[in-house]
């Protein structure tokens, strides 16, 4: 158990103030270099004084020492006995880079491992007939190769761009007049550069992911079993997917189509479904005419989310729960509709395979849906929290302020173990273009982190206890984006509105301060039993209300639980339009259920008017308009109540301090402690009761976030016209000028250069990376900033070919003393 901890009766003051190991960040440690053992040393000790409970062993771009090697393996032992010298844990990471599943290239030497897809095409190949292209992804985007087999030939025929009439022919066959040939073809993953010169993995072949394991978990296994579940808690697998699917733009258009597909497809698909994929392809493309829905192609996105699901994480799920280790990570592509249906199918299936589901936040976004979505199975099924990569992309002057409201926010959303992305070992070569900043002692204030660290530390010793106070759940809508996965022209706005709705309806209920969890439907047969209860439960969750939000179809499998739902009296809401489909077939079953349930207008006025009976807590700015910035998580723990409240919103302007003044109020008559995760301390909370509510008043500054506790029985009568700051703005006024002391040399950064090849005219002054790139394009080398195989692959020393001259001028006003030329 991650937090063994929370066994106790109550939090204790002193693993507030000083939280362990597994209560702090472990960050992506990447090893991009070849490694030595005082580095590592080294490196890791520097970790433990910023604050982290641990890191994430990953190889990354740059890594020197072959992967999964004894040499390799020693370096893991190495840094887990230093991990557990100073308290600190050993996160383990299952691939060599991203996306997980091929392990470095090893997997898929064997074609039979690699990943597959469909070409629907308007032409006929010819055998052997090379498609590959000089483009390359560090995704399981389709890689073209010229390793193809036809499985299906058809003629089509449209009308105004809708499909009118197809028919599968034999190999021979001839269409009819008027007909258009479209040809399908399997065809097997090129390589790439950035698979080792190998291709992704089959993840739709759990055959494929066996393999995986058995090279990279069972190495691990061996040499660090006896610590799985004790210093090394997971593994994380990061950015698993299938090929990404294709649609056309226009529908008369004529180009290859690639969608997701693998050799026994067809098979499996028949065996569920009592029906040929292939006899009905087309539908996957085109749109039928008057508005008609495909249940073929409703069909093939279900089942290739369960052949990708069944695969990949309910295989390495059950391989870490047989052995000890948490399996967790994050999918790809997580945050919209449309997204994920293009790389996973959809996200929330796949956490079910997870000990400790995750996310990843990059660019300082924010993907309410994707944390949302991961906390909501977390909550479902028991787990103990929810893993986030988060700072990545941020750049270097990415500060404090940024690291906190970033991290807040998520943690209001489930965030408990945070990844920070990430800290490089070395800048040498190309690691030193790794999607900065380095969280390390690259950054100068690398000492100073345990101010944020232990901030969120502490928060975790509250978040992590208890459960989770939430009673409304929402039916996830993913299912009915895929009926519209069409041609862009025809489907486009459809689809977008989709999404717009999504992301509508969680914004509009978070911001609301309603908490809620998402409902997906393919796990809710797994997670609940048809029965009369007023509570719709979902595994270990139960829910006062659900909404059913614009849901154009749902599972029959839902229909039966909503029904025995509403019978015993449970509330059911049906925002929006109601479903006129079921399975994707037309039936008045669920517009019947809605009869006798409310049905609103799918707007954020009616949607929150229709849940108000449910709210916990409202918060309300001097004017008494409900505050648009802020979020919550409510956990009950014992007799008490744990509330977080925190900002979601970047600042206009993060440089101006401004303050809010806000009411908060709580359901129910509570006595109210601050525990301040700034410094460790708690104090009484000044608070009065109004009616059955607990009402504080308090300021907020536009980085604060609030931890209150809970506890039952009357409040002593204050002064409720006092607003209460624990924050304070302090102004510092510089009259003169003050000394200043360097922490180390000043640096001036070398990056333009007049530049002469193999000793020819000097041409005018550039950037140092085009330069490079330029004469790499010009002798036909891989680019700086492209999908390079790593030096672990290739450590064959060359001679020099070719000679470039660079040649700086540098300007300053003051003569310098004894400086100093560093050069890679």
């Amino acid at each position: 158990m991650l937090y063994s901890k929370n066994n106790e009766e109550k939090l204790s003051l002193e693993l507030f103030k000083n939280p362990t190991a597994e209560y702090r960040g472990c960050p992506f440690f990447a090893w991009n270099c070849e490694v030595n053992k005082h580095q590592l040393l080294k490196q890791i000790d520097m970790l433990k004084e910023m604050g982290m409970g641990g890191f994430h062993i990953h190889s990354r771009t740059g890594m020197g020492i072959e992967y999964l090697s004894d040499e390799f393996m020693e370096l893991v032992k190495v840094a887990n006995e230093k991990a557990k010298e100073n308290n600190m844990l050993t996160w383990l990471y299952d691939e060599d880079r991203w996306p997980s599943g091929f392990a470095g290239g090893y997997v898929t030497k064997e074609t039979k491992y690699r990943a597959r897809f469909l070409v629907f095409s308007p032409k006929e190949y010819e055998e052997g007939s090379d498609e590959s292209l000089e483009e390359f992804s560090s995704s399981g985007r389709a890689q073209r190769s010229n390793n193809r087999r036809l499985i299906a030939k058809y003629e089509v025929v449209l009308k105004d761009g809708f499909l009118t009439n197809y028919k599968r022919l034999k190999v021979d066959g001839e269409p009819s007049k008027g007909a258009k040939v479209w040809w399908a073809y399997i065809e097997v993953a090129g390589s790439s550069p950035w698979f080792n010169n190998e291709a992704y993995v089959n993840t739709l072949d759990s055959e494929a992911i066996e393999r995986f394991i058995n090279i990279t978990h069972e190495k691990y296994y061996k040499v660090l079993g006896e610590e799985f579940g004790k210093s090394v808690p997971a593994i994380f697998t990061d950015e698993p997917q299938f090929t990404h699917k294709d649609n056309l733009g226009f529908s008369h258009e004529e180009r290859d189509i690639t969608i997701p597909f693998t050799d026994d497809f067809e098979d499996t698909f028949k065996k569920v479904y009592g029906a040929s994929i292939l006899d009905f392809l087309p539908e996957l493309f085109w749109e039928l005419p008057d508005e008609r829905i495909s249940v073929t192609r409703y069909r093939y996105h279900d089942h290739l989310s369960e052949r990708f699901t069944s695969a990949y994480a309910d295989t390495i799920g059950k391989w870490c729960d047989d052995h000890g280790i948490m399996l967790t990570g994050h999918m790809m592509e997580e945050p919209t509709l449309e997204t994920q249906t293009k790389a996973l199918g959809e996200a929330m299936r796949s956490y079910r395979g997870f000990q400790l589901p995750g996310i990843d936040m990059l660019c300082d976004r924010r993907e309410y849906s994707t944390a949302k979505q991961a906390q909501s199975a977390a909550h479902q099924y028991g787990r103990p929290g929810v893993i986030s990569e988060l700072y990545g992309v941020t750049n270097w002057d990415f500060d404090f302020r940024g690291h906190k409201l970033q991290g807040d926010w998520q943690a209001a959303l489930g965030i408990t173990v945070r990844v920070h992305h990430l800290t490089w070992m070395s800048m040498e070569g190309e690691a030193k273009r790794d999607y900065p900043a380095s969280i390390g002692y690259q950054s100068p204030w690398y000492k100073e982190y345990p101010y944020i660290e232990n901030h969120f530390s502490r928060l975790n010793t509250a978040l992590t206890r208890g459960k989770a106070r939430i009673r409304v759940g929402v039916i996830h809508p993913i299912e009915s984006y895929w009926l519209h996965f069409g041609p862009e022209e025809q489907t486009a706005s459809i689809r977008g509105e989709m999404d717009e709705n999504f992301n509508n309806i969680i914004e509009w209920l978070l911001f609301g301060l309603i908490d809620f969890d998402f409902i997906a439907e393919s796990l809710l047969p797994s997670l609940t039993e048809v029965h009369e209860d007023k509570i719709f439960r979902v595994g270990e969750m139960g829910y006062d209300v659900v909404i059913v939000p614009n849901c154009e179809t749902l599972r029959s499998s839902t229909v039966d639980r909503l029904e025995a739902f509403r019978k015993a009296g449970g509330e059911l809401i049906f925002a929006g339009e109601t479903a006129k489909l079921v399975d994707a077939t037309e039936t008045d079953r669920v517009l019947n259920l809605a009869k006798n349930s409310e049905v609103i207008p799918f707007t954020k006025t009616k949607i929150l008017h229709a849940v108000e009976q449910y709210r916990d807590i409202d918060i309300k700015n001097e004017k008494g308009l409900r505050v648009d910035n802020l979020f919550y998580q409510m956990r009950e723990d014992g007799e008490g109540i744990w509330v977080f409240i925190c900002h979601a919103k970047k600042t206009d302007n993060p440089d101006i301090a401004s303050v809010e003044n806000i009411d908060i109020r709580i359901k129910g008559v509570w006595n109210p402690v601050v525990y301040d995760t700034m410094s460790g301390e708690t104090y009484p909370c000044e608070a009065s009761v109004l009616g059955d509510k607990t009402r504080i008043h308090y300021q907020f500054f536009q980085h604060d976030s609030l931890l209150l506790y809970l506890q039952p029985g009357e409040v002593k009568e204050n002064n409720i016209n006092k607003f209460v700051a624990y924050s304070k703005s302090d102004e510092l006024h510089i009259l003169d000028s003050v000394a200043v002391t360097l922490s180390e040399p000043n640096v001036l950064l070398l990056d333009l250069a007049e530049y002469s090849f193999n000793d020819g005219s000097w041409q005018p002054r550039e950037e140092l990376l085009r330069i490079d790139n330029k004469f790499r394009k010009q002798l036909g080398y891989p680019q700086r900033m492209e999908a390079l195989v790593q030096p672990w692959i290739n450590k064959a020393k060359t001679e020099p070919e070719h000679r470039l001259s660079l040649k700086f001028t540098i300007i300053s006003d003051i003569e310098l003393v004894n400086p100093y030329l560093a050069l890679e």
